[in-house]
């Protein structure tokens, strides 16, 4: 097999203890070796949201199953009938997490030229309106079976694994991949771009450089920005900037396109402006409306690394952007136009308002496809390493338990057991901002996700919602404290990518430690 490794000594005693015969369910280092491997990808958000944490996860689980180096599934998040109302526009809803599915598959068909071959898994989720996050409810963990736990990925993990109470992700990671240097800094880290672009803004960039060639006019509209219509995600800062040098940019039209709880306080504000700026409702960064802007405004520094600026090159624009971590990346684009200050700002976009875009290469190209996405991450993954003999042998002799004991537990395993046993209590979960009754899906959230029809006695008596907690296989969502591999402190065999790795406060690194 060509694939997993794990660096020496990366495994915990009570791990090693636990594969042994008496638990089966735990793979073999054999056992790994003689199948593909098996990737999850866990996100925080869906389709028909129109947000990175939705778009990026899908094409990643399509790019990744057509090149063949594992079986993947995409685990996403179901939401009731209200958050759904609350969360997906244009009033889209879904009765059944199939029909959610089928939405799904088709959006990414009409998108791409091949069919995709990733099984999708839903896990139950609740909108948080304070956060304006999608948090997971219960031990999300369990929708993979143990036998196919072999590597995560987790997308906006800090959204995942606030509240996390169950089964450890791991806690010593195999790989840490972040995204760019805006992430939080880890142990044994690396910095690379997974993310890859939509292959029709790719193609919208070959049509308008086909255009600037045959001397017709490309880009007849001046500058634009889309993105969801928060004040985080970069309109202050914009707005802000138009507002103090509007004499110097006189002449300039701006066009806002997004939707967000700041809507109307983004409109105000733009109105109080002398300059013409109009606020649009969102749309689809590959609609038709957008092909003939030249210029993309993107002042954020909040992104990790973002979408709509990987689109805007792909569609041969100039992008004008801040010196920042979030944008390193970029920086090779010879369209990719950098600004430390604000009088640079201003200068760029003039200059840019009255230059053609330098024409895209095509290796340039291809390093905003998602198949260079695909070959970074294999390579930063080492899913194309052999297993070598770093992983120690399994053994069912008692020498760990003794060793464990006159082992002193670590910071990390300290902060990870105290996050365990907080996380499970409700009334601590909602002081630290967890939404109330998330601990464990109720009847309604199983039966949606799993089909299954259970009495309110049980629900209340055990943390899940299976009759047999050993039972992994039959519904997803087990209970975790009652289960006894995980009493006896035994790790999922989950090596961890973080696809994306954020700052957060100090009572999250707790739950860092743990997951």
């Amino acid at each position: 097999m060509t694939g997993f490794s794990l660096p020496a000594g990366r495994i915990t005693f009570s791990f090693l203890a636990s594969a042994s015969a008496s638990h089966p369910h735990l793979p073999r280092p054999d056992d790994v070796m003689s199948r593909k491997q098996h990737i999850a990808i866990f996100t925080t958000a869906s389709l028909p949201w129109m947000t990175g944490t939705a778009v990026n996860p899908l094409f990643r689980a399509a790019y990744l199953a057509k090149n063949g180096d594992g079986e993947v599934t995409l685990v996403i998040p179901w939401l009731s009938l209200k958050d759904q109302e609350l969360v997906y526009p244009n009033k889209i809803t879904f009765n059944s997490p199939s029909e959610h599915e089928g939405y799904v598959r088709q959006w990414l068909e009409e998108r791409t030229d091949f069919i995709s071959s990733f099984r999708i898994k839903f896990y139950p989720g609740k909108f948080s309106i304070e956060m304006r996050s999608i948090l997971p409810v219960g031990d999300i963990t369990e929708s993979i079976p143990d036998e196919e736990a072999d590597i995560a990925v987790l997308e906006e993990p800090e959204h995942l694994t606030w509240y996390h109470h169950g089964k450890k992700w791991k806690t010593k990671f195999w790989r840490v991949i972040r995204l760019s240097g805006a992430t939080q800094k880890f142990p044994r880290s690396i910095i690379c771009n997974v993310h890859g672009v939509n292959p029709k803004f790719l193609d919208v960039g070959k049509e308008k450089l086909g255009q600037l060639q045959r001397g017709e006019p490309a880009f007849t509209k001046g500058a634009y920005y889309i993105g969801k219509m928060v004040w985080s995600k970069g309109y202050r800062e914009l707005l802000q900037l138009l507002s103090k040098h509007q004499d110097k940019l006189s002449g300039l039209q701006v066009d806002l396109y997004g939707n967000g709880e700041d809507s109307e306080q983004v409109q105000e504000a733009a109105k109080k402006l002398s300059l013409p700026v109009g606020v649009y409702p969102g749309r689809d960064h590959a609609d038709p409306l957008f092909h003939d802007y030249k210029v993309f405004l993107n002042p954020s520094t909040t992104d990790v690394v973002c979408t709509t600026t990987a689109e805007a090159l792909a569609m041969g624009k100039i992008v004008i952007c801040a010196n920042h971590p979030s944008n390193e990346f970029f920086k090779q684009f010879p369209n990719c136009h950098i600004y430390n200050s604000d009088n640079e700002f201003v200068k760029l976009t003039v200059k840019a308002l009255t230059e053609d875009p330098a024409p895209l290469t095509d290796e340039l190209r291809h390093e905003l496809s998602w198949e260079a996405a695909t070959e970074r991450f294999i390579a930063a993954a080492e899913l194309n390493q052999v297993v070598s003999e770093e992983i120690p042998p399994f053994s069912s002799k008692p020498f760990a338990s003794t060793s464990l004991k006159s082992r002193k537990p670590s910071v990390e395993e300290v902060s990870a057991s105290f996050h365990q046993t907080v996380s499970g209590i409700e009334a601590a979960r909602r002081a630290l901002g967890a939404i109330p009754k998330t601990l464990q899906p109720d009847e309604q959230q199983c039966s949606d996700v799993h089909g299954l029809h259970l009495s309110s006695n049980l629900i209340s008596s055990v943390p899940g919602c299976c009759s047999d907690p050993m039972d992994n296989f039959g519904c997803p969502w087990s209970g975790a404290a009652s289960n006894p591999r995980f009493a006896m402190g035994q790790e999922r065999f989950l090596p961890v990518l973080l696809a994306e790795i954020v700052s957060c406060p100090d009572v999250c690194f707790l739950v860092y430690a743990n997951g």
